[in-house]
């Protein structure tokens, strides 16, 4: 047994009917690598076999009586594969507009709490003879490291290699009583007093950054400034999907002429696109849109528990700037000022104030805030999550088939309907595009957009040398 931390619980506690808190990966196969022929049985045993090596994916959520403290993981007694993984119902042949429209749907349904808050869904008959996997893995149970790490568990380097245990007499490990549960939260109650020592901390620290505005000192985007777009509104249930992908050797050639990062680039290309869409649909602000990028701090916390690490920090996306060379050079000092800012903060406040978050107030407030469509009554707090996640820099084989594609999709919140995650992956740059349908309903164009976008970049930077 294992209790979730305030932060993995709030992912739980914040979820509601329009509100999913889940996270999706979608893999794409090349079957003609293997060395022995696909099948879906050969899939799920390959799953299953790994199961040794990943065994929080046997473990199930379980709340204490009341709610009266976070909930804890367990070991599942009923643990079944066949409740996880799955073969998805798609017309072949079919393309990236239909797969796109398949892992939408997928994003849509909320997942399944009486069980461990994973699923696969094996897609076959692609156009290209491909297969696709639908990675879905609740953002409890998961953060862009650790779900990276994950992958790495069922994947290898080598097609040829097998890390597999062999199959094992698993026996799940005894469950708590509610009497347990509700001891144990009895004993710790006293501990959320502890919330009281953050007050004067927090307050000391917004003093401080109200002084170094009063200075003139740049910083962070502020929240609660950014203009608003078109899905910046209370979202609904449906998800609509785009993904696409880029050479990670362009993007490095415009890190270079620029002496800027690559998250410099990835972040400009990413208001460029934005900017494109907003423009073709009269709705491009004056303004700047503001990001909210999530932070890993693995590594860096002095936390020890849990399974989400990570800060966040408001980036302006430059999207009000014509110019791609001077909407990189804005980007790239808003980025440096940001994190400077950040490093102020500290990387555990997040963690520090969510540990104290009480269950039952948490997750009234979030359903009163969805069903009275508050997003859309106060000013707007950030217009989108742009997340840039480090992936596998060498080929990775699952079941002995090399995985082209690696496309990730985030949740999205009431206020802010559109999330943008770019993963790299073997030389490329992996971009996943996940929206409220009703907001952004032609979300394709997005992604349509990243070629053209990096292609005024690399003008710009041999405009340089």
């Amino acid at each position: 047994m294992e209790r979730l931390t305030g932060l993995d619980a709030s992912f739980l506690y914040l979820e509601t009917g329009t509100q999913h808190l889940h996270i999706c990966a979608l893999l794409i196969l090349d079957p003609a690598t293997g060395s022995t022929p696909y099948s879906f049985d050969s899939f799920k045993d390959h799953v299953g076999r790994r199961l040794p090596l990943v065994p929080q994916m046997r473990r199930r959520m379980r709340e204490v009586p009341l709610n009266l403290d976070h909930p804890v993981w367990v070991e599942d007694p009923d643990f079944d594969l066949d409740n996880h993984i799955h073969r998805a119902d798609i017309a072949a042949p079919a393309g990236r507009r239909e797969l796109a429209e398949v892992v939408g749907d997928i994003a849509s349904i909320p997942m399944d709490r009486d069980r461990p808050l994973w699923e696969m869904h094996v897609v076959e008959g692609l156009a290209d003879g491909r297969i696709a996997v639908i990675c879905k893995y609740h953002h409890s149970a998961v953060d862009g490291i650790t779900g990276a790490d994950m992958l790495m568990h069922l994947c290898d380097t080598d097609p040829h290699a097998d890390r597999a245990h062999p199959a094992e007499d698993w026996k799940p490990e005894p469950q708590p009583g509610n009497w347990k549960l509700l001891t144990d939260a009895i004993v710790r109650f006293p501990g959320r007093a502890g919330f009281l020592g953050m007050v004067p901390k927090t307050l000391g620290m917004v003093a401080g950054f109200a002084q170094r505005r009063r200075n003139k000192e740049r910083g962070m985007a502020l929240p609660l400034t950014a203009p608003r777009a078109p899905f910046n509104k209370a979202i609904g249930p449906e998800r609509a999907v785009a993904f696409t992908e880029s050479d990670l050797d362009a993007v490095k050639q415009i890190k270079a002429a620029f002496g800027v990062t690559v998250n410099d680039v990835v972040m400009t290309v990413v208001g460029g696109v934005l900017r494109d869409y907003l423009d073709k649909h009269d709705e491009l602000p004056d303004r700047s849109l503001i990001a909210s990028v999530p932070v890993s701090v693995h590594g860096r916390s002095r936390h020890s528990e849990g399974i989400n690490k990570v800060s966040s920090l408001f980036a302006e996306l430059g999207t009000e700037i014509d110019d791609p060379a001077e909407r990189l050079r804005t980007v790239s000092a808003a980025n440096r000022h940001a994190k400077s800012e950040h490093d102020l903060i500290g990387v555990d406040f997040l963690q520090d104030w969510s540990q104290y978050a009480p269950p039952n107030t948490s997750q009234l407030a979030a359903r009163v805030y969805s069903s009275l469509k508050l997003a859309e009554l106060h000013p707007v707090v950030h217009n989108l999550v742009v997340s840039n996640v480090p992936g596998p820099p060498m080929p990775l084989y699952f079941l002995g088939l090399r995985v082209d594609g690696m496309y990730p999709f985030g949740p999205v919140f009431h206020g802010a309907g559109l999330t943008i995650t770019v993963l790299s992956n073997n030389g490329n740059l992996d971009f996943g595009f996940i929206a409220c349908r009703e907001l952004v309903p032609d979300i394709a164009a997005l992604a349509d957009a990243v070629p053209d976008v990096i292609d005024e970049l690399l003008v710009a930077a041999a405009e340089l040398t």
